[in-house]
């Protein structure tokens, strides 16, 4: 299946261009303002047909409350969509409170804010779709090219994308997640979940983003607990990139050179993906207290459990060096003299100790079948204080050589 990914990525990579072409946009004002008025005036049941040709919109483009809507490109090098200096909205596509909504078949550029921007949806796909900021790496591009929050039932695939400020892909706060067959690259992060109930990601490539694929469990959200996740047969490559990030977001803490960064998750299993010259770490789970940031969410619990990382390729090359602006690429250097392959904080409460300090059962996590790796134990649960790490780590892989059974992702798993 690996092969198949491969395959899939490549052909996408192919039918688009990494270097920000130019492209002569038409401003048609009529044409804008019927789009809008499809927009809102659409019906149940409607298709809206976005027409061939690049056009230059100045205002968002918002629909709410509406059932079994498709929205519909000439295909994702024929209808282009460019917000370029937009003056109305946050987002170039909005969509509110609808069931059963496609969109497919474009691409979009540019929004002042979010590309496509969906909330409070209900069995949504997004499918070949391109989104993208044709002026290169800026922190002040969007944070998002596909954004999907509190939703349930959504379908990312077949979609590509660049140069976001935050991620590429990112699912927020949603119910039955699968992201598929999508290529990320030139992003802060190239595929984030977060805070998300059964999820797939598969056969996806990431590369050259600063960090690949993120798995986040943050506090002070509506939604909490993000657990039951599955990634596998994805590809995390060289994603080495710069962090372009607003500064104080959460993803302006990822080191460059991160291949997959799962923080305060629980159950999620990481199997069959290649993790390939990401120049810091390959995948690393870690708690929230990794990040130095405090939290007041009593209801948040920032520890990774249940984390099974299994039968993944770990490759890199031995003259590369990990990413020094960060602490974590410092320690990495520190204990590894290179790249790591997996790092495990180690923390957790005392309530989830047993008597004798260690780790109850049901929390625990599993490495194991990934090949002849560096791997580290931070053991932060001794102290997690960055600068102490260095007194107690380990790496005594064989100590989690184990299985995890009954992480169920998104339904029937894919071959």
């Amino acid at each position: 299946m690996r092969y198949i990914c491969l395959l899939i990525c490549s052909i996408l990579l192919l039918n688009s261009c990494h270097q920000q072409k130019k492209i002569e946009l038409v401003k048609d004002e009529k044409m804008q303002k019927e789009l809008q008025e499809q927009f809102i005036l659409v019906e149940d049941g409607g298709t809206i047909e976005l027409p061939e040709g690049s056009f230059l919109l100045s205002k968002a483009l918002s629909i709410e409350g509406k059932n079994n809507i498709i929205i519909k490109g000439k295909g994702r090098n024929k209808t282009i969509l460019s917000f370029l200096g937009q003056t109305e909205g946050a987002e170039g596509i909005n969509a509110t409170n609808c069931k059963n909504i496609t969109l497919e078949d474009f691409s979009i550029q540019d929004a002042k804010g979010d590309n496509i921007k969906l909330k409070a949806c209900e069995n949504v796909v997004l499918r070949n779709l391109n989104s993208t900021w044709t002026t290169g790496v800026d922190s002040m591009n969007g944070n998002y090219g596909y954004y999907p929050v509190e939703c349930k039932n959504v379908l990312l695939e077949k979609c590509e994308v660049s140069y976001c400020a935050d991620a590429g892909v990112y699912v927020g706060q949603s119910y039955k997640v699968t992201v598929r067959n999508c290529v990320a690259h030139h992003n802060v992060c190239g595929i984030e979940i977060e805070n998300c109930i059964d999820v797939d990601v598969h056969d996806n490539l990431s590369y050259n983003n600063t960090g690949g694929f993120v798995i986040y469990d943050l506090p002070g959200l509506p939604m909490k607990s993000g657990k039951n996740c599955r990634v596998y047969n994805n590809i995390a490559k060289e994603n080495n990139f710069k962090n372009f990030a607003k500064p104080g977001s959460y993803v302006s803490d990822i080191p460059p050179g991160s291949g997959m960064i799962i923080m305060g998750y629980d159950s999620v299993e990481v199997f069959n993906n290649t993790f390939e010259n990401n120049k810091t770490l390959g995948c690393c789970a870690v708690s929230y207290q990794a990040v130095g940031r405090k939290f007041t969410d009593s209801l948040y619990t920032p520890y990774c459990t249940s984390i099974f990382i299994h039968d993944n390729i770990f490759k890199r090359k031995s003259l590369l060096v990990p990413d020094l602006s960060s602490d974590l690429g410092k320690l990495v250097l520190a204990m590894s003299k290179g790249p790591a392959d997996i790092i495990y904080d180690g923390n957790y409460s005392k309530e989830m100790s047993n008597p004798d300090g260690t780790l109850q059962s049901q929390y625990k996590s599993c490495f194991r079948n990934n090949g002849d790796i560096k791997f580290f134990n931070l053991n932060a649960y001794k102290s997690p204080v960055i600068e102490n790490v260095l007194k107690t780590y380990d790496n005594n892989l064989a100590a989690f050589d184990c299985s995890l059974m009954n992480i169920s992702g998104n339904g029937k798993l894919e071959k």
